[in-house]
């Protein structure tokens, strides 16, 4: 029985061709693995802890507070991310009103709720660092070159970094709010996405620092850096204050995979996050020329949420530093000994390198910084992109996944 196998060098020739040019309409897909993967300026690890991280740290503060609350949440909760733990306080604090559930009456798990997203602001409070990151990068990439079609990044992160990015180097873009004093969140804009093309859209689709809810009923952005307003609720659905941003923004996300030849792109993103998995999934089955590239720090066996979707969905490709699903095909890396061109050798080093750490050498892109410097390097190695020959699927396998013209 033959073994698939897929070469590195044709998917990300043809990638580099897409990136470099404007015609592609591409949306960017950001997870907590960003943060987490992305130094501090002392060199250290991690800028912002991912969901585990933050979890432990957030919960390990408020222990003294609230440790028999926090006990009592975990043990009739499945999932104990600081997500799911959140939401369930949140529902708690509008419907026992002054009846008392482990011990907190529905203003003290109100109180309660602040007290977290106060913790959580904290944490994620950060600035870029100096020396530079992928957020530059990206950003650099996204505002570098006239386009036919906006950059959408949607990010589940509520950090300010993508926002500094944009605003270091003066680019505009659109986040779902307008307004000076109490800037409001305008769906219409959102669903209609009728700016010009250099406006960035940036999603925050877990909400994001400087989000609050005002006396209006409806989440407002204060320009400040707390945090008040986070995680889309799902035992809220209903409740029109959550409803107003965060249905609108999964909306946008179902709205731009239903677009004909689409490219979603995503980084530090695991797929077990139900909420955008299953709107991925959803959009994938509806329209099959559109198409997501999922990068992964993790090796593949590791991945088990982006696997069972990639299996499923020809249209998803997994790549993972050992190992790649692509058309729904596994198979293991294989990089020719002989370079596509007398100059790729440079071009390969973006993608294919040995870990600091020692060992063989493998794929790179699942880290934040190696895919950040990858697309900010694509226009000025664009030239050197030979057009990538398509191979049966037992041998290097397809060119640039399914769906995808350059």
């Amino acid at each position: 029985m033959s073994i698939s196998i897929h070469n590195p060098d044709q998917y990300m020739a043809a990638l580099r061709t897409i990136v470099a040019q404007g015609r592609k309409r591409i949306g960017l897909l950001v997870g907590a693995g960003a943060g987490a993967g992305t130094a501090k300026d002392d060199g250290t690890y991690p800028l912002i802890p991912a969901v585990e991280g933050l979890t432990k740290q957030v919960l390990a503060t408020l222990a003294p507070k609230y440790g028999s609350q926090i006990a009592s949440l975990k043990a009739e909760l499945d999932k104990h991310d600081i997500e799911t733990i959140l939401s369930r306080i949140r529902s708690l604090s509008k419907v026992i009103g002054k009846s008392r559930i482990h011990g907190l009456d529905g203003d003290g798990f109100r109180a309660f709720s602040e007290d977290i997203c106060l913790e959580i602001g904290k944490i994620v409070n950060v600035r870029l660092p100096v020396s530079g990151s992928a957020y530059s990068d990206l950003v650099n990439w996204t505002t570098g070159i006239s386009r036919d079609h906006p950059v959408e990044i949607f990010t589940t992160n509520y950090d300010l970094l993508f926002e500094e990015a944009f605003e270091a180097v003066r680019a505009p873009y659109f986040d779902g709010f307008t307004g000076g004093r109490e800037p409001f969140f305008d769906p219409v804009s959102v669903a209609g996405n009728d700016l010009p093309p250099r406006w960035t859209r940036l999603w925050k689709l877990h909400g994001s620092l400087g989000w609050k809810a005002s006396g209006k009923d409806e989440v407002i952005r204060t320009g400040s850096d707390t945090a008040t307003h986070l995680v889309f609720p799902e035992h809220l659905k209903y409740d029109q204050t959550q409803k107003a941003p965060y249905a609108a923004l999964f909306d946008r996300l179902r709205a731009f995979l239903a677009t004909p030849d689409t490219l979603l792109i995503s980084i530090g993103f695991s797929y077990a996050d139900a909420h955008v998995a299953a709107r991925i999934d959803e959009g994938l089955a509806a329209n099959p020329s559109a198409s997501v590239f999922a990068f992964q720090y993790k090796s593949l066996s590791d991945e088990v949420a982006v696997c069972d979707l990639a299996r499923r969905r020809p249209n998803l490709s997994a790549y993972a530093p050992d190992k790649a699903v692509v058309n729904g095909i596994e198979g293991p890396w294989r990089v020719p000994t002989e370079l596509p061109s007398k100059d790729w050798g440079p071009i390969r080093a973006t993608y294919w390198a040995a870990p600091s750490s020692g060992g063989p050498a493998q794929f790179t892109l699942g880290a934040i910084e190696a895919f950040g410097r990858f697309f900010a390097a694509s226009r000025s190695m664009q030239a050197l992109t030979p057009t990538p020959a398509i191979a049966p699927a037992t041998g290097a396998g397809p060119s640039a996944g399914v769906g995808i013209t350059p």
